[in-house]
């Protein structure tokens, strides 16, 4: 099947429209049908374009068939919507995803050697871009844990002076930097650490008409981690990138920024406080559907404050 099968949007188109305008599509992972549903209400909402990411063990999780019947299923302005393969580490996820139905693919090489990654890169482009699927390839290393397939203990900026020659060899349509953000839910020793700017105004400079991504860009809203451990969690010194950070990150040719740990403290922070302080219930549906609207509500605060990418269809 091809993504247009399904009404999806080119998710080039959506990347270089924002980053000409100026804000970011914000690329949100999901995991069920809830967390399907709580994202696409806050982009009805909001009426932002949205990028519905969807990770390797995600994709297993949910299998490929299931996962695309419930994007069938979705109730939005599909031709403002991109389902994207966050993280394929392989050429062969990269092309299954392709085969679904995905409108895009990352094709993650970070953790191989250069031209390993710019040989693999490349065939992955050579593959997809037959559909006008597109491409997002990462150059440098985000430490930290986000699932079984995305993890690495050591960090390493992307090269400013790589990415012009990375780009043109690999045929790549957005690049992933690593500026100083981390995966999952413990990026900072403190609130004082702050992203490499410098690193990402030359990026920006040798490459001003590629879209920039950002992993890793979780802002860990304490009010969620407080949640959690006040009905039984047990989450030690989480802490994310500020909005002040990503807004600025945005403003420096930044188009995409992945959001995935916030949907998950939103998500468990409900459920954890409906099962404590609602024990008679044991219905999923009553505590998923609170926790699908928690999730919602903050999805709608970070497309709203964060991406700008609000009222922009």
């Amino acid at each position: 099947m091809h993504y247009s099968d399904f009404g999806l949007a080119n998710t080039k188109k959506l990347l270089n429209r924002a980053l000409h305008k100026g804000y970011a599509v914000p690329a949100f992972n999901f995991y069920n049908m809830e967390t399907l549903q709580a994202i696409l209400d806050a982009a009805k909402i909001t009426q932002s374009p949205i990028i519905l990411a969807v990770s390797e063990s995600a994709l297993e999780y949910m299998g490929g068939e299931i996962l695309m019947g419930m994007i069938r299923g979705a109730e939005y302005k599909r031709e403002q919507i991109a389902l994207h393969l966050d993280h394929g580490h392989s050429f062969d996820i990269c092309k299954y995803a392709t085969d679904l139905g995905f409108s895009s693919v990352m094709f993650d090489g970070s953790a191989l050697p250069l031209s390993k990654n710019i040989s693999e890169s490349r065939r992955v482009a050579d593959y997809v871009h037959q559909f006008d699927v597109s491409l997002e390839t990462e150059l440098g290393v985000l430490a930290g844990t986000e699932d079984q397939n995305t993890k690495a203990s050591a960090h390493s900026f992307t090269d400013p002076d790589l990415v012009k020659d990375f780009v043109k060899q690999t045929k790549t349509d957005s690049l992933a930097v690593a500026i100083g953000t981390t995966h999952g839910a413990y990026k900072k020793k403190s609130p004082n650490e702050a992203l490499r700017f410098d690193i990402l105004e030359q990026i920006a400079t040798n490459i001003p008409n590629v879209p920039l991504v950002l992993h890793g860009a979780s802002s860990i809203p304490q009010k969620y981690v407080n949640q959690i451990n006040k009905f039984g969690g047990d989450i030690k010194n989480a802490r994310g990138t500020s909005p002040a950070q990503i807004r600025r990150a945005i403003s420096m040719h930044i188009a995409k920024v992945n959001i995935d740990s916030d949907s998950r403290f939103a998500f468990t922070a409900s459920v954890r406080k409906t099962l404590v302080s609602e024990p008679e219930i044991f219905d999923p549906r009553r505590y998923l559907d609170m926790a699908r609207k928690e999730m919602t509500k903050n999805c709608i605060d970070e497309i709203q404050n964060i991406m700008g990418s609000g009222y922009k269809i």
